[in-house]
């Protein structure tokens, strides 16, 4: 039986993922290792607590000891731990550094050590910066602008070294913007979904013309999927569903789709070192047989849908969580 440990597989995209593991392969064991930090929440896995090839720990990826005893027991690695929210790296770099990049390289050194058959990094395409025109290839070069993306392209670095240094079997993918079910409501669409359920402001930065791929996050599971079994190990793989739009018209969509007057868009200052347009070539990964599956305006009904009927999941991080009422406030209500 393969064993997959799966690093932040707590988190949205983690979460998501394991799920889709577990139903797709029937002879696969997945191990979560999670911290439950702020985003990551047990809960989005609650419905596999009973299952007989999953298995929970929580830890740190910074934790030496715990990593090196669960990395003995595993086959392959795929790697989702990290801070993410550009907004928090702005006020909290520290943190992105520990994790982004200190904690990727205790997971490598126990990789290397316990001769790890794949190790797959999850990463970002923030890390190539905003481009005006055209799309970012594998071989662009890196040129972040926040201390998230700065911290994450400081990991996919690291990574890269392990392979030219030891020879570890790496594998890296760079995503472009994952929405759907579980993703923690600071983000652009879970945050403006349920405002919008609540009839409260959607804090849209600056004119609202940022232009985002948005990719639904099922499809970049399966692209994480073929990427762990077909890809080349040292390679890049970017991913992305070619679904480039505006935030406004994000907004404008939620809006419509949840019968909500326009009125309650606010627009906020722009938040600093704010990337324009995000844009990848998927042009390597489809070449491996990958393509999405589903449409912007699909992923999205299906996205709002869910948040409708989670509602007690959601409610219970916006209510309930001080940590996550003192960033809102902070953030956006006197901007």
């Amino acid at each position: 039986m393969q064993t997959i440990l799966v690093t932040g597989g707590a988190g949205f995209i983690g979460s998501n993922f394991v799920r889709y593991m577990i139903d797709k392969y029937p002879d696969y064991r997945i191990i979560v290792l999670d911290a439950l930090t702020y985003a990551g929440n047990r809960e989005n896995l609650i419905d596999l607590e009973k299952h007989p090839r999953y298995l929970f720990y929580h830890g740190d990826i910074g934790d030496e000891k715990v990593v090196d005893n669960l990395m003995s027991n595993v086959d392959a690695v795929v790697n989702f731990a990290a801070e993410t929210h550009v907004d928090r790296s702005i006020h909290e770099a520290g943190k992105f550094i520990e994790t982004d990049i200190r904690g990727t390289f205790v997971l490598l050194e126990a990789a290397k050590k316990h001769n790890i058959e794949r190790f797959l990094h999850i990463s970002t395409d923030e890390v190539y910066g905003s481009i005006e025109n055209g799309s970012f290839k594998e071989t662009d070069p890196l040129l972040p602008n926040s201390p998230y993306s700065a911290s994450k392209a400081g990991g996919d670095l690291l990574v890269r070294s392990y392979f030219k240094t030891y020879g570890l079997p790496v594998l890296i993918t760079r995503s472009s913007n994952n929405y759907g079910p579980y993703q923690y409501p600071e983000k652009l669409i879970p945050l403006f979904v349920t405002n919008a359920i609540d009839n409260a402001p959607l804090p849209l930065y600056g004119d609202g013309k940022n232009v985002r791929d948005w990719i639904f996050v099922e499809d970049n599971c399966s692209a994480i999927d073929f990427v762990l079994h077909k890809g080349e190990f040292g390679e890049i793989y970017n991913i992305g569903a070619g679904n480039e739009r505006e935030n406004i018209f994000i907004t404008n969509f939620i809006l419509e789709y949840l019968n909500k007057p326009k009125s309650l868009i606010k627009y906020v200052k722009d938040r600093p070192g704010h990337d324009r347009r995000y844009s990848v070539d998927t042009a390597k990964i489809r070449a491996l047989g990958w393509e999405p599956k589903w449409s912007l305006e699909e992923g999205l009904k299906q996205t709002i849908d869910w948040y409708l009927e989670n509602e007690t999941w959601w409610r219970k991080i916006k209510e309930k969580h001080e940590e996550y009422r003192r960033f809102y406030e902070a953030q956006y209500v006197n901007r």
